[in-house]
């Protein structure tokens, strides 16, 4: 059994190599996928190292009840959640969708307490996790 909690959980909705950034895999979102979600998000609060999400690419429609059961972890683990999870980034190319990331990122921030970024390319991925991360 590893020191570091959730280290021998087998991470398939997020990419964790380069941690502290940790990537959402669009394509491991399928009906039922949120169970997996819950499990690798507590193991991530759980090791209490700071990080940030990052999702790029486009993303999948979640089924109802996959949506249902993230919206109730994201609301029962609000607190700590803030503490650990430094921001979301989100990187959208479309400037016309940018803005309405941009509008909907700032939605999630204030009912999730974690501050969300929406970034034009890759590039700006970097800047963006860094300066949330020194956030402290």
């Amino acid at each position: 059994m590893s020191a570091i909690p959730g280290a021998d959980l087998r991470f398939i909705v997020h990419d964790l190599s380069a941690f502290p950034l940790v990537r959402a895999r669009p394509d491991a979102v399928r009906p039922g996928y949120a169970v997996a979600w819950e499990e690798e998000m507590q193991a991530l609060l759980d090791r209490g190292t700071p990080f940030v999400v990052i999702f790029s690419g486009p993303q999948p429609e979640e089924t109802h009840e996959d949506r249902r059961r993230r919206a109730l972890w994201l609301k029962r683990s609000r607190e700590v959640l803030g503490l650990i999870c430094k921001g979301m980034i989100v990187v959208e190319e479309s400037r016309s969708r940018r803005l309405v990331m941009e509008a909907q990122a700032l939605m999630a921030e204030k009912a999730f307490g974690v501050p969300a970024r929406v970034v034009a390319s890759e590039a700006g991925v970097e800047e963006a996790a860094r300066d949330l991360l020194a956030r402290g």
